[in-house]
């Protein structure tokens, strides 16, 4: 066992501060073990979210030593420990209480954007018929858990706090997942364009750096989108046939 220092950040929506902490590691342990066992011996008012503790639920999220993580993915043996471990919440987020913030952001985002819309069935019997390929190509998007590191870490939100203006990754794979479905015939890219603003995005591929499912959310998600809406709005040719057949009707 060793004796490992932790900074965590202690406060509200109005302010707060690091705290130290010492408490004894043992092997196997992650960091939210360490963080119970804070709770448990030296501050039991500590607040912090989790749920599953396998990294399928996306609620212990939080930034250890800067970078964006599941607290119950980060084993303390992969961190140094001759330094003490600091521990902050999400910063592109509000702070409710210590390591806790809010996300309910993310939800009413993802309730704008506008939903699956099947084409009509291939049979009579009311079955449609989807290649295995077409299928594959979106399965990967339904891995995403919603932790919402993808969002923390995206300098749209985390450096330019323009949540207002900027979807995020996280719901530029929703919106993917929507679009790449073999069935789907819905029309999502003006949004894209004009509301959802994903030129911000400037794909430094930090998202999928993040991500504990390992979905590959720039080149295989924001990527394919970019493409589409360029091809929509600023290819010249088609551009051209539209003007070209909008004359002639």
């Amino acid at each position: 066992m060793a004796l490992v220092t932790f900074n965590i950040w202690r406060g509200s929506s109005e302010g707060g501060e690091f705290q130290r902490y010492q408490t004894e590691i043992s092997e196997g342990m992650v960091v939210l073990d360490a963080v119970h066992q804070i709770q448990a011996e030296h501050a039991n008012d500590l607040a912090v979210r989790w749920n599953c503790k396998a990294g399928k639920c996306g609620s212990c999220s939080a930034e250890v030593n800067g970078h964006p993580k599941l607290m119950c993915m980060t084993r303390m043996s992969d961190i140094p420990q001759d330094k003490d471990v600091r521990i902050e919440p999400m910063k592109s987020f509000p702070v409710i209480k210590d390591l806790v913030t809010d996300v309910s952001w993310n939800y009413r985002v993802k309730q704008r954007i506008k939903k699956f819309k099947p084409r009509p069935p291939d049979d009579e019997d009311g079955t449609w018929r989807m290649a295995q390929d077409d299928i594959d190509r979106v399965q990967e998007f339904r891995k995403c858990i919603e932790c919402f590191l993808c969002q923390d870490v995206c300098h749209v939100l985390r450096e330019h706090s323009l949540h207002d203006k900027f979807l995020g990754p996280r719901h530029l794979v929703y919106t993917a997942a929507l679009e790449m479905h073999p069935l789907d015939v819905e029309d999502r890219l003006e949004d894209l364009k004009k509301t959802e603003n994903i030129g911000f995005c400037n794909i430094t591929k930090c998202c999928t750096t993040v991500c504990p499912e390992n979905i590959t959310i720039t080149d295989n998600a924001i990527i394919p989108l970019k493409e589409r809406v360029a091809d929509r709005f600023y290819d010249p040719l088609i551009r051209f046939f539209r003007l070209f057949k909008r004359g002639r009707s």
